[in-house]
């Protein structure tokens, strides 16, 4: 066993899953081991996580439990990819970081749906609204939120303008960032953006209650060629991601849809904004 070994979450569900075939057949550490013939503690070890589980174990314990095939080769594909992922490790540099190409992946986009649990959608932020909404983050993920301002402003005119969806809920045009003077000019910013032919904005109200999307953020971006699917991009403080296979596509625009259905609509959207920026 490496010194240095940390097991992963997905090893840790290996090493459950290892524990409960045994379990099921009411099987000591003892006995299984000397089924299979490894010493009670290895297979303690690897029911603990305390050691990777190595492939060719799985399938020995896999036939010594008569676990049903697809189970047995589901683990062993689990424990192929952690493996993977130890040996592939490169703590230092990311290979691919999608919060960096996502501006750019912006530029080719004819139209994004875009829903902002949080905060008014980063297409559309002022730049003193976007460094207040940054400054628990490092001067990258500003300098990142503006390029994707900067992003949108170079396609929402001219022969090719890109169409933007935008939703977020009503809690965001009261939420006071940056201070009072910050927000009033981002609301009346909101209301000149929407007056834009290809920019459409809804308001999810209070009333609405629950919506298919509580506080998660995502993007969903669709491109001119047939070559380019639909990509949606997802962000936290942590991580960012591209989302890219049809099964999950398919339940960002469920989940879109259900959002533009929950929302106001364009014009009562309007009039709650505006009503909004005048009390400020």
């Amino acid at each position: 066993m490496p010194r240095d070994f940390r097991a992963t979450a997905l090893e840790r569900a290996i090493g459950r899953t290892l524990c409960r075939w045994r379990d099921d057949r009411s099987l000591s550490l003892l006995e299984a081991g000397n089924r299979v013939g490894f010493s009670s503690a290895k297979l303690s070890m690897m029911e603990n996580a305390m050691q990777p589980s190595a492939v060719v174990d799985i399938m020995a314990l896999g036939y010594v439990y008569k676990v049903p095939t697809p189970e047995w080769q589901c683990l062993t594909l689990q424990a192929q990819y952690a493996s993977g992922l130890r040996a592939h490790q490169q703590p230092q540099t990311a290979i691919f970081d999608p919060a960096e190409d996502f501006p750019l992946l912006i530029a080719d986009a004819i139209r994004i749906r875009t829903f902002a649990p949080d905060t008014v959608p980063t297409v559309f932020q002022l730049a003193d609204y976007t460094a207040a909404t940054a400054m628990w983050d490092d001067q990258a993920k500003a300098t990142r939120l503006t390029a994707i301002r900067e992003a949108w402003a170079t396609r929402s005119t001219g022969d090719d303008p890109l169409t933007v969806e935008a939703v977020f809920p009503e809690a965001v045009l009261r939420q006071v960032i940056g201070g009072r003077r910050v927000l009033k000019a981002q609301l009346l910013h909101l209301m000149a953006v929407s007056e834009l032919p290809e920019v459409s904005l809804r308001v999810v109200p209070y009333v609405a209650g629950a919506h298919p999307a509580m506080s998660c953020p995502f993007t969903w971006l669709s491109f001119p060629h047939r070559q380019h699917d639909d990509v949606a991009y997802t962000e936290t403080f942590l991580r960012s991601d591209y989302v890219e296979s049809h099964s999950q596509l398919e339940q960002v625009a469920e989940r879109f849809s259900g959002l533009w259905t929950q929302a106001l609509d364009e014009g009562e959207s309007l009039e709650l904004i505006a009503e909004t920026a005048a009390r400020i």
